[in-house]
């Protein structure tokens, strides 16, 4: 496997797989929040995005960038999957 690229079983939302800086993340996370159920699943997932966001901004190692990013991803797919199973 080339060095960067990731593996991901199933992503929540097409162009998962594009997903390589963190700001590519941040708004691919959005974009699966307005897929929630409700408002207010939806500004708590956004919340929490923006807190993580914030939280690693000064992150600047390359390798643990896509360690987050990979889980990042992960993390969202388990929570798409959760909420569409409920409904």
């Amino acid at each position: 496997m080339a060095e960067g690229q990731m593996v991901l079983r199933m992503a929540p939302l097409p162009g998962a797989e594009l997903v390589q800086r963190p700001l590519q993340l941040y708004r691919y996370l959005l974009r699966c929040c307005r897929q929630l159920p409700t408002k207010g699943i939806q500004e708590h997932y956004k919340h929490t995005v923006r807190q993580s966001f914030r939280v690693h901004s000064d992150e600047d190692n390359p390798e643990r960038i896509q360690q987050i990013i990979k889980r990042a991803i992960e993390d969202a797919d388990w929570i798409m999957n959760k909420y569409k199973k409920q409904n």
